[in-house]
């Protein structure tokens, strides 16, 4: 398969797009986790491919503060059944709130009927979302709001919540530990 790939340049740094040439299947900002696994690949570069035209149009109404729906997005991100449940709860996020991993981790259990599920593995499906930023993982957030577990580093993720106009004075950022 052919892969396609564009750049976008965003106030808050350079992104990297990956078409399959029908959808997105990645969006990843400069130097976010796991994203060393997809650059390992060739991509054909083609900045005016019709998906990236569309969501280069999304990205620029979402750092102009319009709150874009994702609905009309070509995207097709991999991943298991599990990950892409988790990543269909985090699209329903609306702009300016955030979530928490627990609360997710309650709604997956409940639509599978079962007692419980674990926030650690829903952390690691967010942790491996593939479309950042569109897919909004940073707005969800560890308990009592410990902003933890950003792929593009808790900073970016503090940018993305501000910009977005949520009101940080009830989080805070771990100073040390494994979700940095």
């Amino acid at each position: 398969m052919i892969y396609y790939s564009s750049n976008y340049q965003s106030p808050f740094g350079s992104i990297t797009l990956i078409s399959d040439g029908n959808n997105l299947v990645n969006l990843f900002i400069e130097h976010q986790k796991y994203s060393e696994n997809i650059l390992s690949s060739d991509f054909v570069r083609q900045e005016n491919h019709p998906v990236f035209n569309t969501t280069k149009k999304w990205l620029d109404n979402y750092f102009e503060g319009t709150n874009p729906p994702v609905d009309h997005l070509p995207l097709s991100p991999v991943g298991s059944d599990f990950r892409q449940a988790v990543w269909k709860l985090v699209r329903e996020i609306p702009y300016g709130q955030v979530t928490a991993y627990g609360e997710i981790a309650r709604q997956i259990a409940q639509a599978r009927g079962i007692k419980a599920m674990s926030s650690q593995a829903v952390g690691g499906a967010i942790g491996h979302n593939p479309i950042s930023i569109i897919i909004p993982c940073h707005r969800v957030v560890g308990a009592n709001g410990n902003l933890i577990g950003y792929g593009g580093g808790i900073e970016m993720k503090i940018k993305l919540l501000k910009h977005e106009g949520l009101d940080m004075s009830g989080f805070y950022a771990p100073q040390k530990g494994t979700a940095l």
